[in-house]
């Protein structure tokens, strides 16, 4: 089947001789066993629950994978992750992450004994220098978040099994319509399920999908032993915003190439960063790998002040740290999602101040595209000259 018909023609309920159509909640903590001396297929919720594993195995089978894990957040799927990790460990990951996984990786995992370190992962030579021998897990996105750089994920993979390392691939601005990672060769795929799969900003959570058993013993064991698996009304939400997965990011990607290209024409604005513009760095290797450059995109002003006034102005952009809700938003990674990115990270990656993330929802992109002129237009005066504007992206 393809994608459209797969994320509605599942089994809604294994095993209910009332066959609904829809998963119900199983909205219990225990499950009554049948003997004293043996467990039936579900007991406690923190354990399974039906629910969540609809939830689980719908995930699994759009990214590909073996089997899949549902989690309160996104942040405690990545936990998940990391927890596999032993005391001397380490993790290289690329400058470009969420500001939440570097605080993750620098304030909380090195308590434990692991260490993480960061390099660009689009300088091969450079990411393959940073490597040790105790380095087991090599951590990306792609695109990054929020600088929306394309890493190559088949060249990232092939570099982490030649040290014996794992690939894991944040693939939340892409969801599993646009990307998937374990075709690629990455071995573990993470999601912050709060974004795209819900689609409607009223559920979070975060997912994992592995292709390797022994891999999914591991996870399991970090899911039911530390109890951070989703609740089942949680599950029962994101599987109804997955049903409408494909709807929701085709016209929302619309929007953003839309929007991206009148960006990219205004001279009020400095740079556009999206891999859906033919001249963007990443574009080529974006087609390669991915079937859409997503919904999600970045552009410079000439100052912070300019780029809060724009924030501010919108009207149809609502502020929001998160993105792939159906409905538009706007912030400044820089003191908003990226806030915690530890300093000497921070000045590593030369994340600009000034940097506007734009997530488009399903609107009109008339309507987007003259809110976004309205707040320009109050923001930064219209150059008289064209030709005094700093060239743009799709000019260099």
């Amino acid at each position: 089947m393809k994608f459209a018909s797969r994320l509605v023609q599942f089994d809604a309920a294994p095993g209910d001789r009332f066959r609904p159509t829809a998963t119900p909640i199983y909205q219990t903590a225990t499950f009554e066993q049948e003997h004293a001396d043996q467990f039936g297929d579900y007991d406690y919720s923190r354990s399974g629950n039906p629910t969540r594993k609809v939830l689980e195995d719908q995930v699994a089978r759009l990214e590909g994978g073996t089997r899949g894990f549902a989690f309160a957040s996104g942040m405690a799927a990545i936990t998940a992750v990391a927890r596999t990790l032993r005391t001397g460990d380490e993790i290289l990951a690329d400058i470009d992450l969420y500001g939440g996984t570097c605080r993750l990786f620098t304030r909380i995992l090195e308590r434990s004994g692991i260490r993480a370190s960061y390099a660009d992962a689009g300088d091969p030579a450079a990411f393959a220098a940073k490597i040790t021998p105790r380095t087991r897990l090599i951590f990306v996105e792609s695109p990054t978040n929020p600088l929306m750089r394309v890493n190559d994920l088949r060249a990232l993979a092939a570099l982490a099994h030649n040290h014996n390392a794992l690939l894991v691939v944040d693939n939340s601005l892409m969801s599993p319509y646009l990307q998937n990672p374990l075709a690629l060769g990455a071995d573990i795929v993470v999601h912050s399920a709060t974004k795209f799969l819900g689609g409607h900003g009223d559920v979070m959570g975060g997912v994992v999908v592995v292709r390797d058993e022994k891999l999914a013993e591991d996870i399991y064991l970090m899911q039911n032993g530390e109890g951070n698996a989703l609740a089942p009304f949680d599950c029962f939400l994101l599987l109804r915003g997955l049903k409408s997965l494909k709807i929701r990011v085709d016209a929302q990607q619309s929007n953003a190439l839309a929007v991206a290209e009148f960006l990219a024409a205004d001279p009020r604005v400095e740079r556009v960063f999206y891999p859906g513009l033919t001249r963007d760095p990443g574009y080529a290797r974006q087609r390669q790998q991915a079937s859409g450059p997503g919904s999600v995109l970045c552009f410079t002003t000439r100052s912070t002040e300019a780029a809060r006034a724009v924030a501010e102005r919108a009207k149809m952009f609502q502020i929001c740290v998160s993105f792939g809700s159906m409905h538009s938003t706007i912030s400044l990674p820089g003191c908003m999602s990226h806030a915690s990115v530890p300093p000497e990270i921070a000045a590593a990656r030369q994340l600009p101040p000034e940097l506007v993330r734009v997530s488009l929802g399903i609107e009109d992109s008339g309507d987007l595209i003259a809110d976004l002129d309205q707040a320009l237009s109050q923001s930064i005066p219209q150059p008289t000259d064209r030709g005094l504007a700093t060239p743009l992206a799709e000019d260099k």
